[in-house]
């Protein structure tokens, strides 16, 4: 096994990348959680965008979406997706590949009943990804939103969860002269126990 230890110790990714990303809260001036959502469409071309990572499971990275936006489209085409998050003030980051199913149950409801009002409510405003002819279009949206769900509405059918399982983590930390430490962990199915190796820089 490949020997780790200092801020890579530890046989759990999830608890690791739990532990990292609790020091980025105390150091990052904005999102710690802020991650780098990559996926493909249909013709193999790359997507990329920031959402927000909400929860590290056991076995998963979970965040929430539109599902009828371009990158639920193409996550539900593939069944895949990768990240990265890279934090500044610790010079260090994590990649992440693997597989991607659903959370669209009453995990998804709870955190839906969560999030502000207003952002319950342009949840429903919103067509992600579609032609928008103005913001004073949006805002008009809201409003009939607004009048139509009141002030608890229900989570819509057309948004929820995304639970990345993965086949392949990476830890990175800034090294000096670029002499970087990295580790990755993989498998080949999540399944599986995983392989540690230490990567060249």
């Amino acid at each position: 096994m490949t020997e780790r230890s200092g801020i890579f110790a530890g046989e759990d990714p999830f608890a690791l990348a739990q532990d990292w990303l609790d020091r980025a809260g105390a150091s990052e001036p904005n999102d710690p959680n802020a991650i780098q959502l990559a996926t493909v469409d249909e013709a193999g071309m790359p997507n990329v965008r920031t959402v927000l990572l909400k929860e590290i499971e056991p076995d998963a990275f979970v965040f929430y979406t539109n599902y009828e936006s371009r990158k639920g489209q193409e996550i539900t085409a593939s069944g895949k997706a990768a990240f990265v998050v890279h934090w500044k003030s610790l010079r260090r980051q994590i990649r992440v590949r693997g597989l991607v199913e659903r959370e669209d149950g009453p995990k998804a409801d709870e955190y839906y009943r969560s999030r502000a009002l207003k952002s319950r409510l342009g949840a429903w405003a919103s067509r992600q990804s579609q032609p928008l002819s103005s913001r004073a279009a949006l805002l008009a949206e809201v409003a009939r939103v607004t009048a139509r769900k009141g002030v608890n509405p229900d989570r819509p059918p057309f948004w929820g969860g995304f639970r990345i399982q993965p086949l392949e983590i990476e830890f990175w930390a800034d090294g000096e002269f670029r002499l970087h430490d990295r580790f990755r962990w993989s498998r080949t199915s999540v399944s599986e126990v995983w392989d540690i190796q230490r990567l060249n820089p």
